[in-house]
């Protein structure tokens, strides 16, 4: 008997699962996948906030340094990409926060729940940028 299952197995080979070559991308993966990668980021940004903290409590000397590697291309370039990592697992965690509730499972509100989300971050990142800036008396 258990020569006729082997034998089976052998005439029925168990379907591969597809690639990622094979799936069309769509919004609904894309925002999914970018939530991932921005709660990395934000873990990232959570130790260079702690290198800062150790800095200032280090002295002037240190800090001073740390500041202006954040005043550089690399560094704003850096604190830019933390800053739209933030908004956006923020916004797309309230839209989590949502669906979790049961609200927002139709796929035309999944889509317009998703553009909202990415246009919310491009809003708010770019506010932020603009209010510190004349905050700081930069403009």
């Amino acid at each position: 008997m258990a020569e006729s299952q082997s034998s089976g197995a052998k005439r029925h080979p168990r379907p591969l699962s597809p690639h990622l070559q094979v799936y069309k991308p769509q919004l609904t993966s894309f925002t999914s996948i970018l939530h991932r990668f921005t709660g990395i980021g934000l873990s990232a940004g959570v130790l260079y906030l702690l290198c800062w903290l150790l800095a200032a409590a280090h002295g002037a000397e240190s800090f001073d340094r740390l500041q202006d590697f954040n005043g550089s291309v690399i560094g704003r370039l850096l604190l830019f990409a933390w800053s739209v990592a933030f908004f956006y697992h923020l916004l797309n965690g309230i839209r989590h926060l949502a669906w979790d509730a049961g609200f927002g499972f139709e796929l035309p509100t999944a889509y317009k729940s998703g553009y909202a989300v990415i246009i919310g971050t491009a809003i708010l990142t770019v506010a932020a940028w603009v209010i510190g800036y004349f905050q700081m008396g930069a403009f």
